[in-house]
């Protein structure tokens, strides 16, 4: 039977800070699914994508010290990590051996996952929040937070300066903070 106990974003991050194994296994219950989520937006390979999410909440344990509340919320701070870990994995010699490695016999067909992505984000209210934007505030945070670009990537894809993503970036995260604290 699943615990029942709810924290708030504050009790959580206190008790994380206080090292409790209990408020870890209830952040891992609460937010696994999402962050796992965001990890197969970048990699397909559940099993590589599964280790991440491991080496992802290990980073997250020994690093909450440094979360600042300030700065933005748990999530947010969470999906960040997920994503950029999950990025330099791809980055890295052994994923781009093992990637040359596979052969197209050996893919998966991820349209299920895809679907099952979007459904856990949905849960959250993110993707409902997200399509509450200008729609080239959506592009940006799709591209980036949906899809795994970093903001490189985004200047390339779109063919605009990556001055002017970074700017756009941060205005559409302003205005996505805006959105959530309204509805929250």
């Amino acid at each position: 039977m699943p615990n029942s106990v709810k924290y708030t974003e504050e009790e959580l991050v206190s008790l994380l800070k206080e090292s409790n194994a209990e408020a870890f296994s209830y952040l891992y219950d609460s937010y696994s699914g999402a962050l796992y989520g965001a990890i197969l937006k970048v990699i397909t390979d559940q099993t590589l994508a599964e280790d991440i999410l491991q080496e992802v909440f290990v980073k997250i344990w020994n690093n909450i010290q440094t979360y600042d509340s300030s700065k933005g919320r748990l999530f947010t701070w969470m999906i960040n990590i997920a994503r950029n870990h999950t990025i330099d994995t791809t980055r890295s010699k052994g994923f781009k051996k093992q990637s040359k490695i596979q052969s197209s016999e050996n893919s998966v067909d991820e349209s299920g996952t895809h679907n099952e992505i979007r459904e856990s984000f949905d849960a959250m209210g993110i993707r409902k929040q997200v399509n509450l934007l200008k729609e080239d505030h959506q592009q940006l945070i799709d591209l980036a937070y949906f899809n795994g670009l970093t903001q490189k990537e985004i200047s390339e894809q779109l063919s605009i300066p990556i001055g002017t993503v970074k700017s756009r970036m941060r205005a559409a995260i302003i205005e996505l903070k805006k959105i959530v604290f309204r509805t929250n």
